[in-house]
C-alpha cells in the first residue's frame, strides 16, 4: 500500500444524490498522517459519564483480588469479554455522597443546596466540543433536571452552576441527531436565532450602562449575568452554523426503529426496559460514530424512584431493596437487578468495539465512567465505580485496581479529562490528581 499519496477526504464529506445527503464515519482518509499508526491519534476522542443512582449490591460487585486477572464477581461477569478494556476501581470516595442527595455532588463536589460547578462533561465539552453539531447531549431515564428533588435527572452542570437539561425519549433524540429539518423550520429557526441574538445584544448594551452605578457585589453578579447570555450566545451561533448542514444519515442496520415516541421507561409499563437500555446505548454510540458530539452524559438510574422493572422479576422497588436487613432474598435480588445493569453495560461497550476506527475501534477513542452517588447501604464510601474505554488515548487498564482509602471520585473526572487532551490548571475540585496506574 502506498501511504505517500493518500486519497484524503474532509471530515465533513457527505456523499450526495437526488436530493439526499449522508455522513460518512470517520474514514483513514479523513486522518491528516500518512502512517495509519499515526493517524489514528488524530481521530476525536470522545467521554462519557454515566449516574447509576442508589449504588449497588458492593458484596457481589467488589473482587476479592487485583489485577488484570481478577475473579469476576456475579455483577462483573457480564463484563468478562472485554477485559482489557476497562477497569474496576475501588475505595472511590464521595465526600458530599451518601444519602439520597448524592446525585448533586456526583460530578461537581459540591453538596446539595450550595452553588454548584461546571461538572467534568461541561470542561470538555468546552475543549472538544466546539467541531461538531452538539458540544454534549444530555441523556436520563427522566426528561429535564428535576432539580431541587432528590431524584435529579441530569448530571451535567454549566459554568454557572445551572443543571442542564436530560432528554430521555430515543426517538426526541434520534430526531435531533439525524432527522433532516424541513426548509419552513430553517427559516423559521433562523430568524428566531437573529431575533433573539439581537434583544441579546440589546439588554447586554442596556446592563452595560448601568455598571458605573454599581456597587462591586452587584457588578460581580452583572458580570455572571454577561456569562451566561454570552453562552447563551455561543449556543445560537453554534446552531446557526449548523442549520444549513445536512445531519447525518446513520447505517441503522435493523438496530431498532427510531420513529415512534418513546418515553423513558419510569411507568411506561409498554415496553421492556431491555429494549430501551439498548436503544439508548446505540445512540450513543451512532452520536459518536457520526461525531454528532465528541460528550454525553447519561443518568441511568435515579435516586429513589423506579430503578426496576416488570420483566427483572423482582419483588420491591430498587430503593426498597437497598434497605436490605441482611434479609437473603433482598440481598440477592439487588445482585440481580444490577447483573442485568452491568448486562447493558457490556452491550455498549461490545457496540463501542464493533466500530472500527483508524488502526483501533470507537471505544479505544472513547472514555467512559460510570459510578453513583452512594456506595452499599447509603455509604459515600467504596462506590461502584468503573472507567471503560480509552486505550487510544493512553488509559491503561488495571482490570480490578485497589486505590487509596477515599480516594475522591473527582480523581476518576480529572483522569478522563486529561485523557481527552483537557489540561487542567490549578485544582480539579477535590482531586489528589489523576489515578496515575491508569495513564503510565
Amino acid at each position: 500500500m502506498n501511504l505517500g499519496k493518500r486519497f484524503r477526504l474532509s471530515r465533513r464529506t457527505f456523499l450526495r444524490g437526488s436530493g439526499v445527503a449522508v455522513a460518512l464515519p470517520y474514514l483513514q482518509a479523513m486522518m491528516r498522517s500518512s502512517a495509519v499508526a499515526e493517524a489514528a491519534a488524530e481521530a476525536p476522542s470522545r467521554m462519557g459519564t454515566f449516574y447509576f443512582g442508589t449504588g449497588m449490591n458492593m458484596r457481589q460487585f467488589t473482587p476479592a483480588d487485583e489485577g488484570p486477572n481478577y475473579t469476576a464477581t456475579r455483577i462483573l461477569k457480564p463484563l468478562d469479554k472485554h477485559r482489557g478494556s476497562y477497569t474496576v476501581l475501588s475505595n472511590m470516595y464521595l465526600a458530599e455522597g451518601g444519602g439520597h442527595d448524592g446525585a448533586y455532588p456526583f460530578a461537581t463536589a459540591v453538596a446539595k443546596g450550595e452553588k454548584q460547578r461546571i461538572s467534568p462533561d461541561q470542561i470538555a465539552a468546552k475543549a472538544i466540543g466546539g467541531d461538531t453539531r452538539f458540544a454534549s447531549l444530555q441523556m436520563s431515564v427522566d426528561r429535564g433536571t428535576n432539580y431541587g428533588s432528590q431524584a435529579l435527572a441530569t448530571s451535567s452542570w454549566n459554568e454557572q452552576g445551572v443543571p442542564l437539561a436530560a432528554e430521555n425519549d430515543p426517538k426526541r433524540i434520534f430526531d435531533r441527531l439525524f432527522r433532516p429539518d424541513t426548509p419552513e423550520q430553517k427559516a423559521q429557526e433562523k430568524g428566531e436565532f437573529r431575533r433573539r441574538g439581537s434583544v441579546l445584544d440589546y439588554v447586554r448594551a442596556d446592563a452595560k450602562r448601568l455598571d458605573g452605578k454599581l456597587g462591586k457585589a452587584d457588578r460581580q453578579q452583572l458580570e455572571q449575568y454577561f456569562n451566561s447570555v454570552r453562552e447563551l450566545e455561543q449556543q445560537l451561533e453554534r446552531r446557526i452554523d449548523w442549520a444549513d448542514k445536512p445531519k447525518p444519515q446513520p447505517q441503522l442496520d435493523g438496530l431498532h426503529d427510531y420513529a415512534k415516541p418513546m418515553p423513558g421507561p419510569e411507568g411506561n409499563g409498554e415496553y421492556l426496559y431491555d429494549d430501551y437500555a439498548k436503544m439508548m446505548y446505540d445512540l450513543i454510540v451512532l452520536a459518536f460514530q457520526t461525531d454528532s458530539t465528541r460528550v454525553i452524559s447519561y443518568v441511568v438510574r435515579k435516586e429513589l424512584a423506579g430503578g426496576v422493572y416488570p420483566e427483572f422479576h423482582v419483588s420491591k422497588g430498587y430503593h426498597a431493596l437497598t434497605h436490605h436487613g441482611n434479609d437473603p432474598q433482598n440481598l440477592e435480588e439487588l445482585a440481580k437487578v444490577d447483573t442485568i445493569y452491568m448486562t447493558h453495560w457490556a452491550y455498549l461497550l461490545s457496540r463501542l468495539q464493533s466500530v472500527k476506527e483508524g488502526d483501533g475501534t470507537l471505544l479505544d477513542r472513547t472514555v467512559l465512567g460510570l459510578s453513583s452517588g452512594m456506595g452499599f447501604e447509603h455509604s459515600k464510601d467504596n462506590l461502584p465505580t468503573i472507567l471503560s474505554g480509552g486505550a487510544g488515548l493512553g488509559v491503561k487498564h488495571q482490570g480490578h485496581l485497589k486505590l487509596k482509602d477515599q480516594t475522591p471520585i473527582s480523581s476518576m473526572w480529572h483522569t478522563m479529562v486529561d485523557r481527552v487532551g483537557v489540561k487542567v490548571e490549578g485544582d480539579f475540585q477535590d482531586s489528589k490528581g489523576v489515578i496515575k496506574p491508569l495513564v503510565t
